[in-house]
């Protein structure tokens, strides 16, 4: 008798990130450093134009005896690579120009996993409505900035 459909289809898709392993550290890289350099280029320029948003920040429940330092300058690596992965299995879903592209793949990100995320986070956490939305708005620009990189160095992939 056959392996139960469901450890077949693990295996098809296993096989499919082994196959395409060098695509997804290509792209996770490429995405990750752009994420890098545009969101902390972002962030940096929002903290001078908007200091009183940002005062928040400076609250215990945020850590800044920069322990963990390490862990946030790697997110975008960390997101990239979970993007990349999210890519290699859909991207046939995607199509058009490279940035419709691109906030369609951030879209689908954000209503897929972000919207419950931070519905949980606001709903958990004694935070701002504002700055929960920020963080909604700040994903998604970074899951499209992914998208337009991933369909920019693989067209071939894009309908």
């Amino acid at each position: 008798m056959d392996h139960p459909t469901h450890i077949h289809e693990a295996d098809i898709w296993i096989d499919r990130i082994r196959r395409n392993g060098k695509e997804i550290i290509k792209n996770t890289l490429y995405a990750g450093i752009a994420i890098f350099v545009i969101s902390y280029g972002g962030l940096y320029t929002s903290i001078r134009l908007f200091p009183d948003f940002f005062i928040d920040y400076i609250n215990p429940v945020f850590n800044s005896d920069g322990s963990r330092d390490l862990y946030f300058y790697l997110h975008p690596f960390v997101l990239a690579l979970s993007l990349s992965v999210f890519w290699n299995r859909f991207r046939k879903m995607f199509g058009g120009n490279k940035v419709k592209i691109g906030i369609e793949f951030g879209v689908v990100y954000a209503f897929v996993a972000l919207v419950p995320i931070m519905w949980i986070t606001y709903a958990a956490m004694d935070v701002e409505f504002q700055m929960v939305a920020t963080w909604l708005i700040y994903g998604l620009f970074q899951s499209s900035i992914a998208g337009m990189i991933f369909a920019w160095f693989n067209p071939y992939s894009v309908k």
